[in-house]
């Protein structure tokens, strides 16, 4: 299982490309950083580890304070964090943020 991700903008209605975000593993309780990324111009970040995860609940952290700041926009949400559960599937488990400075949706769902 691998992990990809996407963030979208929904205030110019384009990619968020530059978007920076870090993958963690809940491990006895606690939060364990894994990776940091930042997204293409297509707002992806194919695969945020080479190799398969273990099972168990894994988040992603979307810093949105940077992506707007740097727009001239304030945002009400500093970061927008997506929590969710890795099975074992042998597929990409993807996640994908629409995002505004005020509001935010989510979609999971795996790739093949």
């Amino acid at each position: 299982m691998s992990v990809s991700a996407q963030a979208l903008d929904g205030v110019y209605g384009k990619p968020a490309a530059g978007m920076k975000a870090r993958l963690e593993q809940a491990v006895d309780g606690r939060w364990s950083h894994i990776a940091d990324a930042e997204t293409d111009a297509n707002g992806a970040i194919d695969n945020f580890v080479r190799g398969r995860l273990a099972r168990g609940p894994y988040r992603i952290v979307f810093d949105t304070d940077h992506y707007f700041s740097g727009m001239g926009i304030g945002a009400a949400y500093p970061e927008i964090t997506v929590v969710f559960r890795v099975r074992g599937e042998p597929h990409t488990c993807q996640v994908q943020v629409l995002m505004t400075p005020y509001s935010y949706s989510m979609y999971f769902g795996d790739r093949a």
